[in-house]
């Protein structure tokens, strides 16, 4: 259909860029970007009238280009042109150009082929960069000198690294160099911009080779310094704690099979986010992180705030991982007890699961006796956990006497007494001093409530 709306207004247009490199890797992709050599808009216009898209059109008249989404695709019409920056801006000064003239501003080789689609240029494949050779050899590449490309555009920086992690490409020691010596660039990008790239990194099939190359490059601190802050190991009296930056990203690649929820991902990503700041050298046992968990879960609302990521559910979500993470591991190393799994379950809720993957995965050490040792403890761990929530309910576990029953059985208003009752009753169930049923906790209530000098005038049911 492309092909004759082309054709009734008598210019070339070509299939270009991200579907042409998925379509020769065997990658499924519904975004399409034509280019056509003319104005974009008014392909796009004929496109949409021919196949009788219900859908609007978008146009955005600066750049000449317009979006429609389509029968399950997504597609961009967008007239060749070439671009010129300025220093301190990332917007690009446009004007009408050639085939040639695109394909030398898209920012990698292998995102710079096109297919002919339709008259003269029908079925022509037009590769002036090579990427077919860089596709072969996983190379990622850019069409021009590399400190021109990521100079023009910093945001480029990061999309090198993404295609790395995404495609498991490595970026050309050239692209490597130029990125590293023009790292600061990228603070002149939007850090919406920034945090969108990194989160497609953060869920590609390999991330921690993401996040190391923003790591060596220097990009990674501009905007994220609390992460590179882990990297380093400090020695004293010949002992040294473990480099925290790399086993963030070993316990990162851990999960990467077993999730693709991207605010998991986070989960790991910061779950010993704090070890710099709560880093302690003791006499007898050597390096310490006490309280690690606690302090890392505050700094989470602050990362999510600075990288405009959602201050939601999600966030929150994150933040009870990383307050929880050491908890199933101390079970694992002590004798488990069932008030000890009752609580686990009662504050991880919904997100037990998710967080036993958290903790799995953060199992790491050079000693093979010791990770199977440990593994196989935790194993135990989950079926105590099973055991326990078949057995007393606790996921998501409400008490079964509310503030309520408590005031209207002893005739109060609220008052720090019923905080009290509410808050032994939960203990005394947690604890398995009584079960979770509400006849028996009622019947405890009255007992407590009598501890406090309270007589019921009511009772209860």
């Amino acid at each position: 259909m492309v092909e004759d709306a082309a054709d009734e207004l008598n210019v070339d247009a070509y299939v270009i860029g991200g579907y042409v490199r998925d379509y020769i890797l065997g990658r499924t992709s519904h975004d399409i970007d034509i280019l056509v050599i003319g104005k974009g808009v008014d392909l796009a216009e004929n496109f949409s009238k021919k196949v009788r898209c219900k859908n609007k059109l978008t146009i955005y008249k600066n750049f000449q280009t317009a979006f429609l989404h389509w029968n399950g695709w997504d597609i961009e019409f967008v007239g060749a042109r070439k671009e010129s920056y300025r220093s301190d801006s990332r917007k690009p000064i446009v004007e009408d150009g050639s085939l040639f003239d695109d394909q030398k501003r898209r920012d990698f080789t292998i995102n710079a082929m096109a297919v002919g689609l339709n008259g003269k240029v029908k079925d022509s494949f037009l590769d002036p960069f090579d990427g077919m050779s860089d596709l072969k050899s996983k190379i990622i590449r850019t069409p021009l000198e590399p400190k021109s490309t990521y100079s023009d555009d910093p945001l480029r920086m990061m999309r090198a690294v993404r295609f790395a992690a995404q495609l498991n490409f490595d970026i050309h020691s050239d692209s490597l160099e130029a990125i590293t010596q023009m790292a600061h660039r990228i603070k002149i990008v939007s850090i919406e911009r920034i945090t969108e790239e990194f989160n497609k990194i953060l869920a590609s099939d390999n991330p921690g080779k993401g996040i190391e190359i923003l790591q060596k490059t220097g990009l990674l601190k501009h905007f994220l310094k609390e992460l590179d802050d882990l990297r380093g190991v400090e020695v004293k009296e010949g002992k040294a704690h473990k480099d925290n930056f790399y086993h963030t990203i070993k316990v990162l690649d851990n999960i990467v099979d077993k999730t693709d929820n991207l605010w998991l991902r986070w989960a790991v990503l910061l779950h010993d986010i704090a070890k710099p700041q709560t880093k302690k050298w003791d006499e007898k046992t050597g390096w310490t992180f006490h309280g690690h968990e606690h302090v890392g879960s505050k700094m989470v609302k602050q990362i999510f705030k600075k990288l405009k990521l959602p201050q939601n559910e999600k966030m929150k979500y994150v933040q009870k991982l990383v307050l929880l993470h050491l908890r199933p591991i101390a079970l694992v190393t002590n004798q488990v007890t069932d008030s000890a799994i009752r609580r686990l379950l009662f504050d991880a809720g919904d997100d037990i699961d998710d967080l036993m993957i958290l903790c799995k995965a953060d199992i790491t050490s050079e000693n093979p006796k010791k990770v199977k040792t440990y593994l196989k403890n935790f194993e135990k761990v989950k079926e105590k956990l099973k055991e326990i929530e078949e057995k007393d309910r606790m996921r998501n576990w409400q008490p079964p006497v509310t503030g309520h029953d408590i005031m209207t059985t002893f005739n109060l208003s609220p008052c720090k007494e019923v905080g009290i009752i509410k808050a032994t009753i939960r203990e005394a169930i947690l604890d398995g001093v009584i079960t979770n049923d509400r006849q028996e906790a009622l019947k405890f209530m009255l007992k407590e409530g009598e501890k406090l000098g309270l007589k019921p005038v009511k009772e209860p049911g």
